[in-house]
């Protein structure tokens, strides 16, 4: 499925995302310095911008949070200590970092944006790209 302009920026992201978890993965020798790379440089910006647009726009669940979005936060917070454990030198299973990355990847591209296309009204939707497009600015 094609993505929604208004998503399109997102997805654009991803792509460089699936790269560094791929170095990850394969145990590159740069894989290190390239995750802490895409973290200070869009993975943090990324992951706000989803966190204070994407992820509010759907409405909640029959018992509250959905698990969607409960899932998209814990990747969040566990590639960022990962991030920041890296960074002060500590070990850190980069490998299963990749995973997670590609995992959390994957799920936002063929379930939680498919998901936001469907739910939100067409002018919500272009308000959301809106916001994004200024965010991404």
């Amino acid at each position: 499925m094609r993505r929604s302009a208004e998503l399109a920026p997102l997805s654009r992201d991803h792509q460089h995302a699936l790269a560094v978890a791929l170095a990850m993965r394969r145990g590159a020798p740069d894989a290190a310095a390239r995750f802490l790379a895409f973290l200070a440089s869009e993975g943090r910006r990324h992951f706000a911008i989803e966190e204070d647009l994407v992820l509010p726009a759907l409405a909640p669940g029959p018992d509250g949070e959905r698990d969607e979005v409960l899932r998209v936060l814990s990747d969040h917070v566990a590639l960022r200590r990962a991030g920041d454990a890296l960074g002060r030198g500590e070990p850190v299973d980069l490998g299963a970092a990749g995973e997670r990355l590609d995992a959390h990847v994957r799920f936002e591209e063929r379930v939680l944006f498919p998901l936001v296309e469907a739910e939100l009204a067409p002018d919500r939707l272009s308000a959301l790209g809106a916001a994004i497009s200024a965010r991404e600015s």
